[in-house]
């Protein structure tokens, strides 16, 4: 497996027959009805899913260390980019070789592109076509976060996976604001894949997003799956304050399989690994697991 500060010439390609997706294998071992195993292999490591990856915001887990990490085999952890970017920032990625290497971890890692932050720190954001402007709540200094500027970021950080920044609203947001959100989430993912530029070690996910609206979702899902390049989708926007059933009914339409009579595929690919975005309750892993949901995240694992 890969460390940060190898030549891509040097890395063993983890899906060499698939130029599509070169840094990831996906292969699913079993399936029930929605619900499958799979076995997911990334540059640093191979894990299974589902899987619920821990959150260690700025390069650790609360409370545990980089070796007790280890010893718990959590598969993938996440950082984010924001933070990461904000403090210690590029340069110190840059020499020391990325989050890797900064954590002494050697474990698989994914970053989140700062997009959550336009909705935690929305008092503190600038929100434009261009990208996001933030102003620090630690010394109140401006950073400008745009997809290319988080593609920038992430590829010094050196994640297994990248998720692509997108224009973030809150879960129970209606009308203009949200249609707009969608639609521009569409326009900086094509930003974020000409700004990639470690396709090869580094997987870019999409983002599909539409909040409650299931009319906005299907044009995302439809829209970002024309994204064949893409190794992989989450599901965004979601776990926000509303209620379980309309939270549930958009991962179901987000999942949908291929229907066997018309040959359309209404949900996210069968065959690429599905993330939902910010979901860590016991109840919800179980329902959206058995929807066919690979990946979740949350920190309510850390704080409760």
């Amino acid at each position: 497996m890969m460390s940060n500060n190898e030549n891509e010439d040097d890395i063993v390609v983890v899906n060499p027959n698939n130029p599509e997706s070169p840094a990831l294998h996906f292969e699913i071992l079993g399936e029930w009805n929605r619900a499958r195993a799979s076995k997911l292999t990334l540059p640093h490591a191979t894990c299974n899913t589902p899987i619920f990856m821990p959150v260690g915001t700025q390069g650790t887990i609360k409370g545990l260390t980089s070796e007790q990490i280890k010893e718990l085999n959590c598969g993938i952890i996440l950082g984010n980019t924001y933070h990461l970017g904000n403090r210690p920032g590029i340069d110190v990625m840059n020499k020391v070789g990325g989050l890797h290497k900064f954590m002494n971890y050697n474990g698989n890692i994914l970053t989140d592109s700062g997009g959550f932050q336009m909705v935690s720190l929305l008092k503190l954001a600038h929100i434009t076509e261009e990208g996001v402007k933030f102003k620090s709540p630690h010394d109140g200094t401006e950073m400008m976060l745009t997809p290319e500027e988080s593609m920038r970021v992430q590829n010094a950080i050196g994640a297994d996976i990248m998720m692509a920044l997108d224009d973030v609203v809150h879960s129970t947001t209606t009308g203009e604001r949200l249609e707009e959100a969608m639609y521009r989430t569409l326009r900086w993912i094509d930003r974020c894949i000409e700004a990639h530029k470690r396709p090869k070690v580094q997987n870019l996910f999409g983002i599909v997003q539409g909040g409650l609206n299931a009319d906005l979702r299907s044009i995302c899902l439809r829209e970002m799956k024309k994204r064949t390049q893409l190794p992989g989708f989450a599901i965004g926007g979601l776990s926000g304050g509303e209620s379980k059933d309309k939270f549930w009914r958009i991962v179901e339409q987000c999942t949908r399989p291929l229907d066997q009579e018309t040959g359309i595929e209404e949900g996210l690919p069968r065959n690429k690994p599905r993330y939902l975005m910010g979901v860590g309750y016991a109840v919800d892993l179980v329902v959206c697991t058995s929807l066919g949901v690979d990946m979740f995240d949350c920190v309510v694992s850390r704080v409760s």
